[in-house]
């Protein structure tokens, strides 16, 4: 019987009554609206086919919709359906707001309880911002209504009208507060007069009982809708709410009755935590206190707040570690899965707080639900120790073909992350990444397999030819052409250097013979790098011989490859250009470029100038890429307070082809600031912007009512100043926002140009005020600290409404020092090849100092210092000490002007001593070299 059940369930979605429903059909049926008298059994059965293409996405043309909108109101002395169409048909149909008087009868107290909120629901649906003062007197009553099916009704109406009718639904704070705070009808008097309608034969008709108290948390919704930018108030709403939550009794003695409605609290809660520091421990209490709710959904929502509290403790994490560990053993299955996943997150960061539950989550890993499996086995994975991965790969191996490719790929991150942590177990890890490398599964499986290779090979190098060789046999029998190509590619760079490069050239080669023509092009590449790389005349003449049989391939893209290889396999100083250098364009320069080439005529008339787009790195590349999908660049180009570090872009047209310059990453950001200043027509006079800060500097503290960072944007002979503001005020708006700068150098060196203020400042909204600065001599480099004053005229305003009054008073507000140093003028430069630019700098602008730096705390630590001081990029891998005792930074920069700046830094370290540090610097000026290690000084 029950097999027989399922098959029919199974297959009611194929040939159910409704499979072969044509809307012509329907729309003919329609007619039956009209019949008279109607019958309301043939109108129900043509309301379902009508709700069930709507649903299903049938397209409806407008006069369709709107005959067939009217015709259904002509029932509504049947209104069973009635409403639910009339919602679907709102959006399509025309002139729906004639059928407002209708909907406003039944909405009326007399009418029948459950027409009364579907009429308000069908109301809210054709309701406009200029109809709602209308509709207010009734909305207002519903949210209050005793029935909790018409006040949930009207609270969510309300939250959906929200956007368009801001300044009328705030007014309904009260009620909805009231909704929020009204007692419980008795279960036994409402069940009593819900059974007696039933006997007494009227028309009236009476909802039956609810204990949810959903219309809480819909009230609640609302609430915080309306009091959202006012921090105070929802502050203390949150204490309002909570109380008893201490005692973990708070769903009998409290206000709120709803689950849900406590863990929309906790959200918000959570959200104040996050905002505001000096709330922090008030904040953490009430989450703690509903961990002891006795609700296991509040219990969880409470115990995930406070797992992703930013720099939380171990000792703020231990009780919600506690609960979720009790969740692990829930016989729920949503309760394990909620629990595991929440720890799995957790273990990224807190490893260590997590272990103490590995003993209940390797019990999970028999489980029967293979999401929970995967997801105790990567947890147990990121908190196990070394002495348990043989034992824990044993366990993975055993369920991999059981589970879907998404889980798949989050067992490969987690192996891949265990196998950086403990290097020695690469060997068990590469088993089986290549293992499950030769299974069945999707692109994202494969790639995610694949990355987790290059890792190895990247950062393990003892694991480099054993995983070089699985990548082999991967490519022999790869249906992806993107991680072929992927693949060929790494074999070209790592495979040269390797003990014995030569067995790779075959398994390269079989793929210019047997692949389609994108994989034949990558295979050519890699094989001109074997040419290149490796110091074998044999070698070299045995790629010439296969490079000259790819000179007959039918793609043009392969025979060009081959004969570009072919020839720069004799000419050494161009093959290390364009065979080794591993630098490529910036795409968002180029594109700049390129457009501001093709709309000007003048410019078009010369040949395009592709040693002016900044170069970096294809690793700058990527992270760029990753950045720029993590972060909102929008929000970027419209405040540009939170962005992230900015780094240089292109130098002036005085540098020179030959240098090679190659901003580092970030250049995004930089293009970004350089179009806001372009959109400013005083700031776009000043020329090509050369740098702008790596990072804004932070004048106040993120706590104070003003909030207010600095960005240094230098022009070859103007300096201006963004100083980005953020108003916390809720009950102020400022006008006519300026900044005094005030030199305490007292010179004349820079003169104010001009000063762009932010006319308006409203609550929790950024804007930004420019001051711009011209330098006296364009040839001297001025460094100077400037005191800082916020001159504004505040008005006063209604938090609820945001509204300021008409008269205000001036004011200001000193904010901290901003100094102009020597890292503002040299712009950060990627050099695939320090060695030889140093040795083309003549010695003559050469400056060395020795420094003894007895506070350092490490080389690590100092290197950082030295690049964020000297605003420098390392090359050449030098950012990262590879000893702890001794160790050479290299850094390379623009200085303003077009003048290259190349420093060299040899330190070591004693415990004792501190650092001890010898700086070369060597430029064409022995002025500018002296500039830069003065900085240090």
């Amino acid at each position: 019987i029950d097999m027989t059940l399922s098959k029919k369930d199974e297959d009611s979605g194929d040939l159910g009554v409704f499979y072969h429903l044509d809307k012509t059909t329907v729309l003919q049926e329609a007619r039956v609206f009209n019949d008279t008298p109607i019958v309301p059994r043939k109108c129900r059965l043509l309301l379902t086919k009508i709700i069930y293409l709507l649903y299903l996405g049938e397209p409806m043309a407008t006069t369709e919709a709107t005959e067939l909108f009217f015709s259904v109101t002509k029932l509504f002395q049947s209104k069973d359906m009635v409403y639910l169409v009339i919602k679907e048909l709102s959006t399509i149909a025309e002139d729906v707001i004639m059928v407002t008087s209708s909907l406003m009868k039944d909405m009326q107290p007399k009418s029948e309880v459950i027409y009364r909120a579907n009429a308000i629901r069908a109301l809210c649906k054709i309701t406009d911002a200029s109809m709602l003062p209308s509709v207010e007197r009734f909305l207002k009553a519903a949210i209050v209504d005793k029935t909790p099916s018409i006040s949930s009704a009207a609270l969510v109406s309300s939250y959906h009208l929200f956007p368009a009718g801001k300044d009328v639904i705030k007014r309904w704070a009260n009620e909805v507060n009231e909704a929020i705070n009204s007692k419980p009808s008795s279960l036994v008097g409402t069940a009593s007069s819900y059974l007696t309608s039933f006997s007494s034969g009227g028309s009236s008709y009476n909802s039956p009982p609810s204990t949810s108290n959903i219309s809480q948390y819909h009230a609640l919704g609302l609430l915080y809708l309306i009091r959202q930018h006012d921090r105070m108030a929802v502050t203390k709403l949150i204490q309002q709410l909570s109380g008893g939550s201490r005692s973990g009794f708070s769903t009998s003695s409290g206000v709120l009755r709803n689950s849900f409605a406590y863990c929309l609290l906790i959200r918000y809660a959570a959200k104040i935590l996050d905002e505001d520091p000096n709330s922090r421990q008030q904040m953490y209490d009430l989450l703690e206190g509903w961990l002891r709710h006795k609700n296991d959904i509040v219990n969880f929502e409470a115990a995930k707040a406070i797992c992703n509290i930013k720099d939380v403790t171990a000792k703020e994490l231990y009780p919600a570690v506690n609960v979720l560990q009790l969740f692990l053993s829930s016989p729920k299955f949503t309760l394990r899965f909620a629990a595991i996943r929440t720890l799995n997150k957790l273990a990224m960061n807190h490893p260590a707080a997590v272990q103490p539950c590995n003993l209940d989550m390797e019990n999970l890993i028999s489980d029967q639900n293979r999401s929970v499996a995967t997801f105790a086995i990567t947890t147990l994975l990121k908190t196990g120790n070394e002495a348990s991965v043989d034992r824990l790969m044993k366990q993975i191996t055993g369920f991999m073909s059981e589970i879907s490719d998404e889980f798949k790929v989050i067992v490969v991150d987690a192996i891949r992350s265990l196998c950086l942590k403990f290097p020695s177990k690469q060997v068990v890890m590469l088993s089986f990444l290549s293992g499950v490398l030769r299974d069945e599964g999707g692109y994202e499986f494969k790639r995610a397999v694949v990355n987790a290779i290059f890792d190895l090979v990247k950062f393990i190098p003892e694991s480099k030819e054993v995983a070089l060789a699985h990548l082999c046999e991967f490519i022999e029998d790869c249906e992806f052409t993107k991680l072929s190509v992927r693949v060929l590619h790494l074999l070209g760079i790592e495979g040269p250097k390797t003990a014995t490069p030569t067995k790779y050239i075959r398994y390269i080669y079989n793929r210019v013979i047997l692949e389609n023509s994108i994989v034949r092009a990558a295979a050519v590449s890699a094989l001109a790098k074997f040419g290149v790389s490796v110091d074998d005349p044999e070698v070299k003449k045995s790629i010439k011989v296969l490079l000259t049989r790819c000179l007959d391939d039918n793609d043009d893209e392969v025979r060009d490859r081959a004969t570009l290889y072919l020839k720069l396999l004799d000419d050494e100083e161009n093959a290390e250009k364009y065979v080794k250098d591993d630098s490529t364009y910036s795409l968002a320069a180029l594109e700049k470029q390129l457009v501001q080439y093709v709309s000007d005529p003048e410019a078009s008339e010369k040949p395009f100038d592709l040693s002016a787009v900044p170069k970096i790195t294809k690793a700058q590349a990527e992270a760029e890429d990753l950045r720029s999908r993590s972060y909102d660049v929008v929000a970027t180009q419209t405040i540009g307070v939170s962005s992230p570090a900015v780094i240089g872009v292109n130098a002036t047209a005085a540098v020179s082809t030959s240098m090679d310059v190659t901003p580092t990453p970030g250049i995004d950001q930089q293009q970004i600031y350089a179009q806001q200043l372009e959109k400013i027509p005083e700031i776009s006079a000043f020329g090509t912007l050369f740098k702008s800060s790596i990072k804004p500097v932070e004048l106040t503290e993120s706590e104070t009512e003003y909030v207010v960072s600095c960005i240094k944007h230098m022009f070859n002979e103007h300096i201006v100043f963004q100083f980005n503001i953020t108003n916390t005020l809720n009950d102020q708006v400022l006008e006519n926002v300026t900044v005094l700068m005030q030199s305490e150098a007292d010179d004349s060196s820079l003169v104010e140009e001009f000063v762009i203020p932010a006319p308006k400042l409203l609550y929790d909204q950024a804007g930004s005020v420019y001051v711009a600065f011209r330098k006296a001599n364009p040839e001297e480099h001025t460094f100077c600290s400037f005191s800082n004053t916020l001159k504004f005229v505040v008005k006063d305003c209604d938090p609820s409404t945001g509204e300021p009054g008409d008269e205000g008073y001036e004011d200001e507000y000193l904010v901290e020092d901003i100094e102009i140093v020597t890292g503002d003028y040299i712009l950060p430069t990627y050099l695939s090849d320090f060695k030889n630019a140093w040795e083309k700098l003549d010695e003559s602008g050469q400056v060395v100092e020795v420094f003894a730096l007895t506070a350092a705390k490490g080389l690590k630590a100092t290197c950082t210092t030295l690049i964020e001081l000297l605003g420098m990029c390392a090359v050449e891998n030098t950012e990262t000490p590879q000893s702890s005792n001794v160790h050479t930074l290299l850094l390379s920069g623009t200085f303003l002007g077009g003048h290259k700046v190349l420093a060299k830094n040899r330190m070591s370290y004693a415990s004792s001593t501190g650092v001890t540090m010898e700086l070369s610097v060597r430029s064409p000026s022995e002025e500018i070299s002296r500039l830069v290690v003065g900085a240090v000084v």
